[in-house]
């Protein structure tokens, strides 16, 4: 019975690397100062609430005034996500 003919597996060759893109991590010019405003505007309506024994910012507001000045600091907090 005749041999038969093997067959040579081909070496392995990696698949070519893939060239580099840079990046851009460049946010707006905007996100910093308005989240860093967000943040001190609430924590100075916080701050006033209290220290005016609930005179000021708004009166009629009460206590609503503490969820406003945290609204202020969490919408800091989201316009940090767009910050690179």
């Amino acid at each position: 019975m005749p041999k038969s003919r093997i067959r040579k597996k081909a070496d392995y060759t990696p698949p070519p690397a893939k060239q580099a893109q840079a990046i851009r991590l460049n946010s707006g010019t905007w996100v910093a100062p308005v989240m860093l405003a967000m943040f001190v505007i609430g924590l100075a309506w916080i701050v006033v609430f209290y220290v005016t024994d609930g005179s000021l910012p708004i009166d009629s507001w009460d206590n609503w005034n503490i969820v406003v000045g945290f609204g202020f600091i969490a919408a800091g907090f989201g316009v940090s996500t767009q910050w690179k």
